[in-house]
């Protein structure tokens, strides 16, 4: 399947552990930093202030697993919104078009409409 920082198929990636749908393929991006990066969720996440490591960022969690997935940065594409979803990709399982309806998630086809 490749890195999954130059994986880019069109598809959906959800919570491992809950399949909660996460973030789409459309809005992923390479944003250098070697970590997947999405510029939004599909769905509202939960968000809470880490000062850990001596630095001040969000860390982002799935609503309802309650998962860590990784961090909200304020330096991505501008004209995107700004935001650097930054995820660990272990916390992610990716869905492709194709299997959208077998897995459940057929509802998401429209986020791949033309």
């Amino acid at each position: 399947m490749g890195s999954t920082t130059t994986f880019f198929h069109d598809g959906i990636y959800v919570d491992v552990v809950s399949g909660e749908p996460l973030f789409s393929s459309r809005d992923k991006y390479d944003a250098g930093c070697g970590w997947p990066s999405f510029t939004r969720p599909i769905k509202q996440l939960k968000e809470h202030r880490d000062q850990s490591h001596g630095m001040e960022r969000t860390e982002v969690r799935s609503k309802d697993a309650d998962s860590h997935l990784g961090h909200v940065f304020t330096d991505g594409p501008a004209a995107e919104g700004g935001l650097r979803y930054c995820i660990n990709s272990a916390a992610l399982r990716f869905v492709p078009v194709a299997d959208l309806d077998k897995e459940g998630y057929g509802e998401y086809r429209t986020l791949f409409a033309e």
